[in-house]
């Protein structure tokens, strides 16, 4: 039998994985995402610091800034993410 855990609860085991996530693998981001989803908890931010298409850890990324614009290569997959900036 499981244990139910909390909505608080599973904010702070997500948190706690995103302080390291140079080292984790997609599989274990997967999980994670996917106990967000069943939580109805956004990652808002957090996303921006994996892959979209593979899921593993941005490492060493390509940044480029255009036209407000920010792109980012995955190494792994050679995905490009696109995000807008926002300026205040």
């Amino acid at each position: 039998m499981s244990k139910k855990i909390s909505k608080t609860e599973v904010k702070k085991q997500i948190e706690k994985f995103f302080l390291n996530i140079k080292g984790k693998t997609p599989k274990e981001v997967k999980k994670i995402k996917k106990l967000a989803m069943s939580f109805n908890l956004p990652l808002k931010e957090k996303r921006r610091t994996f892959c979209k298409k593979c899921l593993s850890p941005y490492k060493a990324k390509k940044i480029r800034i255009r036209n407000k614009i920010k792109s980012i290569v995955c190494e792994d997959c050679g995905y490009v993410s696109r995000w807008k900036i926002k300026i205040s």
